[in-house]
């Protein structure tokens, strides 16, 4: 009888092909959003030792529950090199540590519109563990989704729900073989999804709009005015600025000073 073929998933021979990376599962739930929560986190190490971590919070959400378990794992890795591979059925952890967050960072954690960034002091913690491990190996973000049949998805939901209802699970710590969750088991695709519409950060909007004719700047409300002013006009130059910084190194860039403007 011919043995059936071994899948590799691709995370497997993304890294060196003498060590493995550290397989991290991680989930959130919520018992009413808000309510009380719970997380749940699986550390599968190279050398074939699994860790399960979990724990509650009240009151609390869904998303920072997701955000904690995350967190958690990391900070449980602080010590420990190599590459990292981390799954999670949470859409929102992924875009936000891998897209969302530089715009937050660049300003002063507000959103496009301006309004402070929700799970702000949270996020500013997994930043400062993911910008710590840059030297010690890089983390690979993947998406599973969720109640998929995705075995060590399926247990760190366990784990997550098992706490957010106030019971206490047992956690596992051994070895890979005796544990009888076949965490190898993975998807072949897991790139995240783009975010629906009401989970997207919204694009930032621009700072002001600006306009020089004749040596004279002036600063716009919106880009229709900006280009009706300049339209016809040799030399004339326009931009948009995202910032009160960038406004000014325009007008440095015209060899102008901020004093020198005039606003419509």
């Amino acid at each position: 009888m011919q043995a059936e073929p071994v899948r590799v998933n691709p995370s497997f021979v993304r890294s060196s092909a003498k060590e493995l990376p550290i397989f991290v599962f991680a989930d959130g739930a919520c018992s009413g959003n808000p309510g009380p929560g719970g997380w749940g986190a699986i550390l599968v190490f190279p050398d074939g030792h699994v860790t399960e971590l979990g724990g509650r919070a009240a009151p609390t959400t869904n998303n920072k529950m997701e955000l904690t378990a995350v967190l958690s794992a990391l900070r449980r890795l602080e010590k420990r090199g190599g590459e990292i591979e981390i799954y999670t059925d949470s859409t929102y952890v992924i875009h936000g540590i891998t897209r969302w967050i530089w715009g937050w960072r660049n300003r002063n954690w507000k959103t496009a519109e301006g309004k402070p960034v929700a799970n702000g002091e949270i996020w500013k913690l997994l930043f400062q563990e993911v910008t710590k491990r840059i030297p010690m190996g890089k983390i690979h973000w993947n998406y599973v989704k969720g109640h998929s049949g995705i075995p060590g998805n399926e247990r760190v939901d366990v784990i997550a729900v098992e706490f957010s209802q106030g019971h206490r699970p047992t956690l596992y710590d051994g070895p890979l073989l005796r544990y009888d969750v076949p965490v190898h088991d993975l998807p072949e695709n897991t790139e995240v999804p783009e975010p629906k519409l009401k989970n997207r950060e919204p694009k930032a909007q621009p700072y002001s709009y600006l306009s020089i004719v004749g040596g004279v700047p002036m600063r716009h409300l919106t880009w229709a005015e900006c280009e009706r002013r300049v339209k016809g006009h040799s030399g004339a130059k326009f931009k948009k600025a995202m910032s009160a910084e960038q406004e000014k190194a325009i007008l440095k860039e015209w060899g102008l000073k901020p004093a020198q403007f005039d606003s419509k």
